[in-house]
């Protein structure tokens, strides 16, 4: 009962909120808006209407479009001197969580000397405070997964040592988000499921984790909820706007558990497969682990991983008590299938077996810090051990 709350990020949530962008004041005269290498945006003309919005509004623009679907670090870096020579005053990140994190970095590395990695805590990045803050960020989510648009948090990859990290401070929420459902009516099916996963991980991992707070459990239990609920109606009919628009609030809700709370050890294990295979999805590499790794910590956090299988409508008054933690884990299998997506495998994105020692060091040393908020304190043997049995 003792926490500090600070998420000073204005949100506008629901149907048809990107036209009411038009009526806020943006915190600046030029933007750099940042979207993917993909044509989703300007092919679902989501970016001719920022444009339109944004010349009705008299502001400025120039577009970065190069950011991968797991964003490294040369193109914050590329990003941050386009925003330079043009003089951008704030940053725009219209389309999913790369864009926006590369958003969030981008607006850092504008103001500040140096390299991006000179301010990254964790592996062999310096630690180095941010002494200039950050260019205000604007985040424009077009999908349900990464809880972005609500909280600090930035994933970059360093791409010559296939380190992937988060970073984030205060600088670094969004003065103004917007969560428009419409816009992600479009998301095709396996990016949903992969979308709606990362945000339900993002909630169950940061209600175990032992900086979690009466705040972000509320948060958490919601989220997951949503997602045990709307998930799979979103899967098998992506343009039912009702189950669109609770899986956007799951996954807001899912950022605000960030912002109070943390990811735990799921996560740095995930980023270390993704880093060293960038065409593997997060919130597929996720999947991929979550059965062995919540199975482990089902008897590590009992009373939590029975309120998670509550939230996910499981009655578990007639099971055995000793059963009642992996209820959760069983309800986790069956909305996996039920999306579409038990059968993903690791060896289908060219992760070996021989690896996962190596990977499993990678997590441990280039996001460890998450690995101490778990609830309880993982060996690097138990850490391969949960990959190992997690490998298909």
């Amino acid at each position: 009962m003792n926490f500090n709350y600070f998420i000073p990020t204005k949100i506008l949530f629901g149907p048809g909120k990107l036209n009411e962008l038009t009526k806020e004041e943006l915190p600046g005269k030029k933007a750099l808006i940042v979207i993917s290498s993909g044509n989703s945006v300007k092919r679902n003309g989501y970016l001719d209407r920022l444009e339109k919005i944004l010349t009705d509004k008299s502001i400025k623009y120039v577009l970065f479009d190069k950011i991968l679907p797991n964003p490294i670090k040369s193109h914050v870096m590329e990003g941050a001197e386009l925003a330079k020579k043009e003089k951008c005053d704030f940053v725009i990140g219209l389309g999913g969580g790369s864009s926006i994190d590369s958003a969030k970095s981008i607006a850092v590395m504008a103001i500040n000397p140096g390299d991006y990695w000179d301010y990254v805590v964790g592996g062999s990045g310096k630690a180095k405070s941010l002494e200039n803050g950050a260019l205000p960020i604007v985040a424009i989510t077009t999908t349900a997964g990464t809880g972005t648009e609500a909280d600090p948090w930035t994933v970059i990859t360093k791409e010559d040592t296939n380190e992937k990290i988060g970073f984030g401070c205060e600088h670094t929420f969004p003065v103004l988000s917007v969560v428009d459902p419409e816009l992600m009516l479009t998301v095709p099916q396996n990016l949903t499921a992969y979308q709606g996963f990362d945000a339900l991980f993002h909630s169950t991992e940061g209600y175990i984790a032992k900086i979690a707070t009466p705040i972000s459990d509320a948060y958490a239990l919601k989220s997951i909820e949503l997602i045990a609920k709307y998930l799979p109606i979103c899967v098998k009919d992506g343009s039912n706007i009702e189950a669109r628009t609770k899986v956007a609030l799951a996954n807001t809700l899912s950022g605000l558990v960030e912002s109070t709370s943390s990811c735990t050890s799921e996560h740095s294990m995930e980023h270390a497969l993704s880093a060293n295979h960038n065409k593997l999805p997060h919130g597929a590499g996720l999947i991929m682990l979550s059965e062995e790794y919540y199975t482990f910590f089902a008897s590590k956090a009992p009373d939590k991983f029975i309120d998670m299988a509550k939230a996910m409508g499981i009655d578990v008054s007639s099971l055995p008590e000793e059963k009642r933690p992996m209820a959760f884990v069983k309800a986790l299998v069956k909305l996996e299938e039920e999306c579409g997506v038990r059968e993903l495998k690791m060896s289908d994105y060219g992760i070996t077996k021989e690896e996962i020692p190596a990977l499993a060091k990678n997590a441990r040393t280039t996001m460890g810090g998450l690995f101490e908020v778990d609830p309880y304190s993982l060996s690097l043997e138990e850490t391969i051990d949960i990959m190992n049995k997690a490998y298909k």
